[in-house]
C-alpha cells in the first residue's frame, strides 16, 4: 500500500511527542485539582504548569488563561449576549454570536470601524488569509494563526481571544479563554467555581497537561524557523500547481496568509469530487475547514470574498505542517495536476 501523505493540517494536526509523553504522565496523577491534599495538589500543580506553558507562547500571563473543552467553547463564553460586530469569513463558532457582517474585500481582508464592538479572527481557516487586528479589538479567534505566526496577547491590546490544542499538536477537545486583565464576563457553566469562577467543572488534566506540552513546543517552532521552511514548501506546491495558470484560482493570492496554507479553486470541479480523488490516491485534504466538510455546500468564505458559487464549490484546501516533506508536495501536485487533465478532458 502507498504511503498516505497527510495534507490537512488546519483541520487537526498530528499528536505531538511532546503532548503524548505529558498526557501518559497525567494518567497516573489520582487527585482532583480542587482538592486540598497532597493528591489534590498534585493534581493542580498538572494544570498550572499547562497554564504557564499556554500563557508564555500566547504572550501572555498564567492568570488570563481560562481552560475551556474547546475554541467553540471559549468563543461562547468570550461572544454570548454581546452582540458584537464579525464578518462573514468567521468561523462558524464565531457568526453563531455575531449580530452583523463586517465587510470583506476580494482578498478575504476585513475592514472594522469600531474594533470595541468587534470579533475578528487572527487567520481564515480556509484561505489562510492573516488579519491586522486593531486595537481595541472586543474578541479575537486565534485558533488558525496561533503557533504559525507571531502574536503576543499582551501587545495586541485585544480584550479577549480563544485557542484550541488540537490545531498545535495538542490532543482534542481542550483549548482556552483569554482575557485581558480585567476583563469581566460571565461564567455559562455555573456549579463549584473551577478556572477562576469563569467555567465550573473538574479540570480535564490529562487534555490540559497535553495542551500546554504541545504550546511549548509550538512556540519553540515558531521562534527555531520552523514554520519559514512549511512556507517554502508552499511556495514549491504552488508553482509545481501551476496556479497562475488560467482557469486556477489561487484564493486570497494577494493577501498575507499562513505560511502553511492554499486554497485554489477550479469553477466546474467540485471540491468534495476532489477530496475523493485524492484520498483515493492517498492524499488527505479538505473542501473548506472540518467543521463544514461533507456538506454538500459551497464555501461561505470564498462567496463573502465576491467569488462566484461555481468557483466557491469547486475549491480545496492543502494545509501543510512540519512532518511534510518536499517529496510528498511534489507528488501531490504531479497526481493533482493529472486528475485534473482527466477533469479537462470529460469536461471538453
Amino acid at each position: 500500500m502507498a504511503e498516505r501523505v497527510y495534507l490537512d493540517w488546519n483541520a487537526t494536526a498530528p499528536l505531538r511527542p511532546e503532548a503524548r509523553a505529558a498526557m501518559a504522565e497525567a494518567m497516573d496523577v489520582v487527585g482532583n485539582p480542587s482538592s486540598v491534599h497532597a493528591e489534590g495538589r498534585a493534581a493542580r500543580a498538572v494544570v498550572e504548569r499547562a497554564r504557564a506553558q499556554v500563557a508564555e507562547a500566547l504572550g501572555a500571563l498564567s492568570a488570563d488563561i481560562v481552560f475551556t473543552s474547546g475554541a467553540t467553547e471559549a468563543a461562547a463564553l468570550a461572544l454570548a449576549g454581546r452582540g458584537l460586530a464579525g464578518s462573514a469569513v468567521e468561523h462558524d463558532a464565531v457568526k453563531a454570536w455575531a449580530d452583523s457582517v463586517l465587510p470583506v474585500d476580494g482578498q478575504g481582508r476585513v475592514a472594522v470601524a469600531a474594533p470595541g464592538c468587534a470579533t475578528l479572527q487572527l487567520a481564515n481557516s480556509e484561505t489562510g488569509v492573516v488579519q491586522e487586528l486593531p486595537e481595541g479589538l472586543a474578541v479575537s479567534d486565534l485558533t488558525q494563526g496561533f503557533g504559525k505566526v507571531p502574536f503576543a496577547f499582551d501587545w495586541s491590546g485585544v480584550e479577549a481571544a480563544f485557542v484550541s490544542a488540537h490545531k498545535i499538536g495538542g490532543p482534542k477537545g481542550v483549548g482556552a479563554l483569554v482575557l485581558k486583565r480585567g476583563t469581566d464576563l460571565p461564567a455559562q457553566i455555573r456549579g463549584g467555581g473551577q478556572e477562576m469562577g469563569r467555567r465550573s467543572g473538574t479540570e480535564n488534566i490529562v487534555g490540559i497537561a497535553g495542551f500546554g506540552a504541545a504550546a511549548g513546543a509550538a512556540a519553540r517552532d515558531l521562534a527555531e524557523g520552523v514554520w519559514d521552511r512549511v512556507g517554502e514548501l508552499r511556495n514549491i506546491l504552488e508553482i509545481s500547481l501551476d496556479v497562475c495558470e488560467k482557469g486556477i484560482i489561487l484564493v486570497g493570492h494577494s493577501a498575507a496568509r499562513l505560511p502553511n496554507t492554499t486554497c485554489l479553486a477550479v469553477p466546474g470541479w467540485k471540491g468534495e469530487t476532489q477530496v475523493m480523488q485524492m484520498d483515493l490516491a492517498g492524499f488527505a485534504i479538505s473542501a473548506g475547514s472540518a467543521c463544514s466538510s461533507g456538506k454538500a455546500r459551497s464555501s461561505g468564505v470564498l462567496e463573502a470574498m465576491g467569488h462566484a458559487p461555481e468557483v466557491a464549490r469547486g475549491a480545496i484546501r492543502v494545509s501543510l505542517g512540519p512532518g511534510v516533506t518536499e517529496d510528498q508536495v511534489r507528488r501531490f501536485a504531479e497526481v493533482w495536476r493529472a486528475r485534473l487533465e482527466k477533469f479537462r478532458a470529460r469536461a471538453a
